[in-house]
């Protein structure tokens, strides 16, 4: 908290506390959460987790196995989802949560320290924002936004009301992919010029989706929210809105957020100065109108006079494997075939080859996704494959976030909204890129592209704008 606008720690205890705690300035959370307290040996950090239809429910899992947090409450949009995932979390031994619809009446719970963030991505910054004005800490599942503009909003939120920021890239707490980048970074392949991010994902075609009523129990206008409104339709709905741009950001904004993290980080580099991206949506006749099939590039200009690049490739559907990733050689299950022989395609028993790939002066280095937590080494002319490494868990990424917001220390954060921040912006500058047919050039110091007003709103979401009153405010 800012010494101008809101009570110090010091200050609060000397005060006698509970008075202060009710001050209110300008629009700025002027009180100390229970988070910002030295909280004692039985205190519990309350988390509510927001969107439990999908991927929320991973964090309840999560959260459930942290002895200091306790699920005080779960949002949706969808009350019939809400009244399932209670019951399914009593069987599970969870203390029943409070429920909430609408995330605002949520974030006026002053006994909520945390929210853990897990609705379409077009929710994120706002969601986020808000929560930061609440003087919540924020888990934000990726990508942290969904354009370049409302995601430094977020930064500028979380920096302006202190608030610990844990992005949902759950690959910085993997044990041995943070060990293997460190290897890179400590010169294991060399001096390292290029990197590959790979999201080769098994996708079927959604089909066409008619209009129909919108579902019973399903606040429609609270899941729209800053989007335009549109008639319902179930293509736009739960998990096929990564598809539509008015809400998601195609794989490259899904799976791919993850990927491109580490072959950012692994790099060793922040904002690009150029990128460029070509693709299409190829073969399925649907609604889809993100691409299935992307390859982007990313040229990094260093203060020393070097230069790095990065490449990112999205593929739906048949594809093959590469640098062992998705085979049985990075740790994928065992495939329905003889032992010995080639693990490739479809037939190897994982469709998917999701990973990155590190190349430098000595040899390659490539990881594996999340779950796997692995990688490889191939060094010298021949290309000598080195011993894998196997470790890691999800919940390790949770655990890093809730010692955070105990400790106060931003700086321990393993994925923190500033760096998220950073990687978010190369993907949402090659959609950019590839909407608009043509290479975008940015200014790293500045986030600003150079002259190209088109992009820069596009990058703003100029195609879309935000629907009032879920509006990201242009000051935090």
């Amino acid at each position: 908290m800012s010494n101008d606008s809101e009570l110090s720690r010091r200050t609060f205890v000397k005060s006698g506390a509970a008075g202060a705690a009710s001050m209110a300035v300008a629009g700025r959370a002027a009180f100390l959460t229970r988070a910002e307290r030295i909280l004692g040996a039985n205190d519990r950090v309350r988390v509510a987790v927001c969107g439990v239809h999908g991927r929320g429910m991973d964090h309840v899992k999560n959260y459930s196995k942290l002895k200091n947090v306790q699920i005080a409450a779960i949002c949706d949009v969808d009350e019939d989802i809400l009244a399932q995932r209670v019951a399914q979390m009593e069987k599970m031994g969870i203390p029943k949560p409070a429920r909430f619809v609408d995330v605002r009446k949520l974030l006026d719970d002053k006994s909520i320290d945390a929210i853990s963030i897990a609705t379409p991505n077009h929710w994120h910054s706002l969601m986020g924002i808000w929560a930061c004005q609440a003087g919540k800490d924020v888990y934000v599942e990726k990508p942290c936004s969904h354009n370049l503009w409302e995601g430094k909003q977020f930064v500028a939120a979380a920096q302006r009301y202190n608030r610990i920021v844990q992005h949902g890239t759950q690959i910085r707490s993997a044990t041995a992919i943070r060990d293997g980048i460190k290897k890179v970074h400590d010169g294991l392949i060399g001096d390292v010029y290029m990197a590959r991010g790979l999201c080769f994902k098994w996708r079927n075609t959604i089909g066409h989706a008619a209009v129909e009523p919108v579902p019973t129990g399903v606040n429609y206008d609270l899941w729209t929210g800053p989007a335009p409104m549109h008639e319902f339709t179930k293509n736009r709905f739960h998990y096929n809105w990564h598809w539509f741009w008015y809400y998601g950001n195609g794989d490259m904004g899904n799976q791919g957020t993850h990927q491109m993290d580490v072959a950012r980080w692994g790099l060793g580099v922040t904002f690009p100065n150029k990128v460029s991206a070509i693709g299409g949506h190829f073969m399925f006749d649907d609604d889809q109108e993100t691409p299935n099939d992307l390859t982007c590039a990313f040229e990094f200009d260093l203060p020393d006079g070097k230069r790095k690049m990065m490449t990112f490739e999205v593929r739906h559907w048949i594809s093959n494997h590469e640098a062992e990733i998705g085979t049985v050689a990075m740790g994928t299950p065992e495939p329905k075939h003889q032992a010995g022989a080639p693990a490739l395609g479809p037939l190897s028993g994982r469709h998917n080859t999701i990973g990155d790939i590190f190349y430098g002066s000595k040899g390659y280095f490539a990881t594996g996704d999340e779950d796997a937590d692995t990688y490889g080494v191939w060094l010298g002319p021949d290309q000598d494959p080195q011993p894998k490494v196997h470790a890691g868990a999800e919940v390790a990424h949770f655990a890093n976030f809730i010692d955070c917001v105990v400790s106060r220390n931003k700086d321990d954060l393993n994925a923190p909204i500033e760096e998220a921040h950073i990687s978010m912006t190369l993907m949402h500058l090659a959609n950019a890129s590839y909407r608009l047919g043509r290479t975008i050039n940015l200014s790293p110091e500045t986030q600003q592209v150079i002259s190209d007003p088109e992009a820069e709103m596009l990058l703003r979401d100029g195609d879309r704008g935000y629907r009032a009153p879920y509006t990201v405010p242009e000051e935090v």
